[in-house]
């Protein structure tokens, strides 16, 4: 690697980015939502490391959904 520090989410698309910046914001149900879209939106770049993150954190709202809920 050369001197300069690589930068660890080089080359994703911006959407992706920023929601990773605004994780917990909302409710589980949105967080749920936001998540599954980026996550259709790193398989269709191709991504499928970013495409797996975002499906296990949408896993993780859901599971809080269904906390909720009781069930």
């Amino acid at each position: 690697m050369s001197a300069m520090k690589r930068h660890r989410g080089g080359g994703r698309p911006q959407a992706q980015a920023q929601g990773r910046a605004r994780n917990g914001t909302g409710n589980a149900k949105q967080n749920y939502e936001r998540y599954l879209v980026l996550a259709r939106e790193a398989q269709l770049a191709g991504d499928d490391i970013e495409m797996e993150r975002c499906f296990q954190f949408a896993e993780h709202y859901f599971r809080v959904m269904r906390a909720a809920d009781g069930t």
